[in-house]
């Protein structure tokens, strides 16, 4: 905690905290945190930071709990320095004007995230109580958007300019993850109650997804262009759902080929490890074999089936944004035209819901894990 603390000084102090464009094209004018927010507001996130910093070399019970506090109130207050910079320095006079985000804040922003991570561990908080107390700094960001105080802020004029575009990406992409990750995990139970019934064709099974793991996505994605535009050219059927070498159909294809091997090596292993004697138990009692795999070993193996299920959904999630490179769409479709552009911020509107889906799929499966994982205890 001291020394992410005193990272946070550093990059606080020593880089530009914020910036102002006059429109898209002109290179921005970096503020530093005390030009951007005034003083007040900057002495006050240093001493918040400071707090922090004292509160580790002391031997209070509740050290950690202070730290907790000045960290969430350090949090609520970015949404409102972006607000109080936005309506300081973007004139009338400038339409096209618009304010940006610099190294200061997004180094600021990760150190904070990394004492989060560090304070949950020392208080043994569940990632429920995380999510809760996050809710406060995201309430604040969303209230200073309803109210217009950052709509000249670059990321939210990006997305205003292209917000029909952006809700199509996201549907697409949510629709590519939860289709891919469906589909592997009906998968992975077909494969590995097969691997169970015949066990010599573990090995070739496994072997074989290992395989596919080696290939680079994009190698994949190229190697199935050929294949799928044949056979839409030769199928009616396929051509009425939008099959072709480029699209959804080789991206599904290639995250489905992808997402195997986790969900099916952690669905193998969780239903391999559950106690013979419990399953003994449970025949004992007179119950048959559909009974025993439904009310007792697939309960007991659901928290590893579900890590499995997490793994594969942040993997999806980060894959599916390189899919946009074969016309599949989705938010990765901002990352590359920004990278072609050279447009930060466009970058930034593919780049951070992708990141907030990753993290809101690991607390939500973690959290599954964590319940049925104190269910099988009770």
């Amino acid at each position: 905690m001291p020394v992410l603390s005193c990272a946070s000084l550093l990059s606080f102090w020593s880089l530009d905290f914020l910036s102002f464009q006059p429109n898209r094209i002109v290179p921005g004018t970096g503020f530093s945190a005390d030009a951007a927010l005034g003083w007040p507001w900057a002495f006050c996130m240093t001493a918040l930071l400071l707090f922090i910093i004292a509160a580790s070399f002391t031997r209070l019970r509740y050290r950690h709990a202070v730290q907790l506090v000045c960290l969430i109130l350090l949090l609520l207050q970015l949404p409102l320095g972006l607000a109080g910079f936005s309506s300081v320095q973007v004139p009338d006079t400038l339409p096209h004007a618009r304010t940006g985000i610099a190294s200061g804040f997004w180094l600021l922003l990760f150190f904070a995230a990394l004492m989060l991570i560090e304070l949950q561990q020392k208080m043994h908080l569940s990632r429920l109580k995380i999510l809760i107390l996050l809710m406060l700094p995201l309430i604040c960001l969303f209230w200073v958007y309803h109210t217009g105080q950052i709509e000249s802020l670059a990321l939210v004029r990006e997305y205003t300019a292209r917000s029909s575009q952006f809700q199509d990406a996201l549907r697409v992409h949510l629709l590519l993850v939860c289709g891919a990750v469906g589909i592997s995990l009906l998968s992975g139970f077909l494969l590995v109650s097969l691997m169970r019934q015949w066990p010599f064709i573990q090995k070739f099974i496994f072997g074989l997804l290992n395989f596919v793991q080696t290939i680079p996505s994009l190698a994949l994605f190229g190697l199935l262009i050929a294949p799928l535009g044949y056979l839409a050219s030769r199928s009616e059927f396929l051509q009425s759902i939008n099959v072709s070498g480029i699209g959804w159909a080789p991206a599904l294809i290639a995250l489905v080929a992808y997402s195997l091997l986790p969900i099916s090596r952690n669905i193998f292993i969780a239903l391999e490890e559950v106690p013979y004697a419990v399953l003994e138990s449970a025949r004992g009692m007179g119950m048959s074999r559909v009974q025993v795999f439904l009310h007792v070993r697939l309960p007991l193996a659901m928290p590893v089936i579900l890590e499995g299920v997490r793994i594969t959904s942040i993997q999806a999630i980060g894959l599916t944004a390189v899919a946009a490179l074969i016309g599949a769409g989705g938010l990765g479709s901002f990352i590359f035209q920004g990278l072609g552009q050279a447009a930060m911020d466009m970058i930034l509107l593919g780049a951070l819901p992708i990141l907030v889906m990753a993290l809101l799929a690991d607390l939500l499966f973690s959290g599954l894990a964590g319940l049925f994982r104190n269910g099988a205890k009770q």
